[in-house]
C-alpha cells in the first residue's frame, strides 16, 4: 500500500466513531454544497443572459420597426426651400440675437464670401468681452434657432480672469445661400438650384 492509503487508515483508526460520523458527514456535504452553489451560480448565470437577450430582442424589434417605416421628413425641415439667392443680413441677425440675450453687440467683421458647389458661404467674426455666462447661452441658442441656414462654424470662449462669472467669447457665424448664376438680361440673376 502506499504511504498515503496508510496515513489515511492511522488517521481513521486513531478517531473516535462519533468524530468517524462528522468525518463521513463532511464528506458527502462538501461536494453536495459546491453542487448546489455551483447549480446555483450557472442558473444566476443563464437568468442574466436571457435577461440581456431580451432586451437585445426588443432593441432589435424596435429598430426593425423603424426601418419599416422608412425615413421620417418634413417638408419644414428642408433647409433648401428656406435658401434664398441672397444671404441672409448677419448685421441685423445677430443685433437681434444680441437683443434677446440682454446685451448690445458691438459689431462685427465681415470675411469674403466662398462660392462652392452652387452655394455661396457668408461669415462675420465676432467678440464679445466679459459676459455673463447665461447670456452666452442665450445668445449661441438664439443665433443656432432663429434659422436653420445660419450656423455657428468657429467657438472659443476663455473666462475672465478677473471675474470668474464672465466669459470672452469669439465666434464666427456663417449663413449660406444659393449661387446667382448668369445675368438674364433685365439686370437680374436667377439663383442656381442644386448641391
Amino acid at each position: 500500500m502506499s504511504a498515503v492509503t496508510d496515513r489515511a487508515k492511522d488517521f481513521w483508526d486513531r478517531i473516535s466513531s462519533r468524530e468517524r460520523k462528522l468525518v463521513v458527514l463532511a464528506a458527502f456535504a462538501a461536494p453536495l454544497t459546491l453542487a448546489i452553489w455551483l447549480g446555483l451560480s450557472i442558473q444566476d448565470g443563464l437568468d442574466n443572459m436571457e435577461l440581456r437577450n431580451d432586451k437585445m430582442r426588443r432593441a432589435l424589434a424596435v429598430l426593425a420597426d423603424l426601418k419599416a417605416r422608412g425615413p421620417v421628413s418634413t417638408p419644414e425641415d428642408d433647409i433648401l426651400k428656406t435658401m434664398g439667392p441672397e444671404p441672409l443680413s448677419l448685421d441685423t441677425y445677430l443685433d437681434n440675437a444680441a437683443k434677446k440675450a440682454g446685451f448690445p453687440l458691438k459689431g462685427t467683421v465681415p470675411h469674403n464670401p466662398v462660392t462652392r458647389n452652387g452655394f455661396v458661404t457668408t461669415s462675420v467674426s465676432i467678440n464679445v468681452d466679459d459676459l455673463e455666462l447665461d447670456k452666452l447661452k442665450t445668445f449661441l441658442q438664439e443665433i443656432e434657432t432663429m434659422s436653420k441656414i445660419v450656423v455657428i462654424t468657429s467657438l472659443d470662449t476663455t473666462r475672465d480672469r478677473r471675474d470668474r462669472t464672465k466669459v470672452d467669447a469669439k465666434l464666427v457665424v456663417t449663413t449660406y445661400s444659393f449661387e446667382k448664376v448668369g445675368d438674364g438680361g433685365d439686370g437680374s440673376a436667377a439663383p442656381k438650384k442644386g448641391g
